[in-house]
């Protein structure tokens, strides 16, 4: 009895299936057509909308892959304008260094000429005011020669002569005076 209670209870036990991996059939057969039933709505209904997200999606990624492409080109143009200026920036440090050295040389040059002129203006003033010099000088020196002549020659012509004498040279210049009237 103990059997036919198992036997019994074990068939009406929902617990208790007849595989240990595999569930009754009934559950097998309305799980399947439920499966089928969902999924073919969600094929249905839902597939459209998975495309059509996808396709978006698609076409957002497309749209930041053909955004990055031309900024990069952008780039590189950018970057060959500035390697192509900074070559020309280079050319135009060089021509503006040419330019300052011709200029600086020329002012050398100049400054040299006017130096050179100067120098021979101021050699000739010198020599001008030395020869002005000289001549004055000289002047000073003859007037002074002549004074001292003069002085020497009056003490020299009054300590030679003698009063006797003096009278006889002061007559004489009168008649000479007398006689040239």
């Amino acid at each position: 009895m103990n059997l036919f209670l198992t036997t019994l209870f074990a068939a009406e036990d929902p617990s208790q299936t007849h595989h240990w991996l595999l569930p009754e059939t009934a559950e097998i057969i309305y799980g399947g057509i439920a499966s089928l039933i969902i999924f073919s709505g969600l094929f249905k209904f839902a597939g459209p909308m998975v495309k059509k997200s996808m396709a978006a999606r698609t076409e957002k990624i497309q749209k930041e892959l053909d955004g990055a492409a031309s900024a990069r080109s952008k780039s590189e143009a950018d970057a060959s304008e500035i390697r192509r200026a900074l070559g020309d920036i280079e050319a135009e440090r060089k021509k503006i260094l040419a330019e300052a050295d011709a200029q600086a040389t020329a002012i050398l040059a100049d400054g040299r000429a006017r130096l050179v002129k100067e120098v021979a203006e101021l050699e000739a003033k010198a020599d001008a005011d030395l020869a002005a010099a000289r001549g004055r000088s000289g002047e000073e020196l003859r007037g002074e020669i002549a004074r001292l002549t003069s002085a020497a020659t009056s003490s020299a012509v009054a300590a030679s002569l003698n009063e006797r004498a003096q009278q006889e040279l002061i007559e004489s210049f009168i008649k000479s005076v007398g006689a040239a009237k």
